[in-house]
């Protein structure tokens, strides 16, 4: 996963997600694990909006097709 695009998931995912909590730890590990698999399956388990599913569904697709590049 690029910088930017860690910098970005991450800063998404502590805004949304204020409060250190266990999913929000997993979260943040599978993104240092560059596992967006486990990412998506974990926010399959949250409640988000729409545009905030969408977004948050944009970063992931960006993530995996920046793993596909990189190999």
């Amino acid at each position: 996963m690029t910088d930017q695009a860690t910098v970005s998931l991450l800063r998404w995912l502590r805004r949304q997600l204020r409060q250190p909590t266990p999913i929000r730890e997993h979260l943040e590990a599978a993104v240092a694990n560059d596992d967006p698999a486990e990412a998506r399956r974990l926010l399959d388990q949250l409640e988000f909006t729409d545009a905030q599913r969408r977004h948050v569904e944009g970063l992931l697709d960006r993530w995996e097709e920046s793993r596909g590049r990189g190999r």
